[in-house]
């Protein structure tokens, strides 16, 4: 599996055969066959591997934020429990890593059907659960809005992900693309504003 991830990041899953999988793992053609019987197979057990831990997180995080009163907290805490699982599981191997996110960014934009099935498997039922919580933050905010700026928020998370030495390049050292804590608040204050502003309710900014 950690083979098909390299693969599938460097060149995508069109690009990819079980039996260049194979010669990457070092193993037999056939026997990928026997455990997996095809490629999407096997791509559904990567990212059955790597996003349950994560999703885990997330709606355990997500139950505790439904709990604050507060309008505003509530979108924060909720916010955060979205960002930071995906930061405490993003080392190689225990449900994220650069490695991981970059190829399921490739694969998002990819367009294969079997691909675009399994991942909308993996995600879908959380991202529903998350937009309707935000919706209940922001009373009168159009769906069209917060599914797009939920949109948005999926792809800075991709971005700060596999690309941190941008922003310690681009600040000239003064931040550090590599400090998840940084990273986390940046991206929740920042995502939580564009929320905000969808109900014309003015944005007080994060603690």
């Amino acid at each position: 599996m950690e083979s098909a991830i390299r693969l599938f990041s460097q060149n995508g899953y069109n690009a990819v055969s079980l039996r260049d999988i194979a010669k990457e793992a070092g193993a037999n053609v056939g026997s990928l066959s026997y455990h997996f019987g095809s490629k999407a197979n096997l791509l559904r057990e990567v990212y059955e591997r790597h996003t349950r831990p994560m999703n885990a997180r997330r709606l355990e995080l997500l139950g505790e934020a439904r709990r604050i009163s507060d309008d505003g907290e509530r979108l924060l805490a909720i916010l955060r429990a979205y960002v930071v699982p995906a930061y405490l599981t993003s080392t190689e191997g225990d449900g994220g890593g650069a490695e991981f996110t970059r190829m399921r960014a490739i694969l998002s934009a990819e367009g294969n059907a079997d691909a675009q099935a399994i991942i909308a498997n993996a995600f879908d039922a959380t991202s529903h659960a998350f937009i309707e919580a935000i919706s209940g933050c922001l009373p009168g905010a159009p769906v069209d809005g917060l599914v797009w700026r939920s949109q948005f928020l999926l792809g800075a998370l991709y971005y700060a992900l596999i690309n941190p030495d941008r922003v310690t390049r681009l600040s000239n050292g003064l931040a550090d693309g590599n400090d998840h804590a940084a990273a986390v608040e940046h991206l929740v204050n920042a995502t939580y504003a564009s929320f905000r502003a969808l109900s014309g309710v003015p944005v007080f900014k994060a603690t």
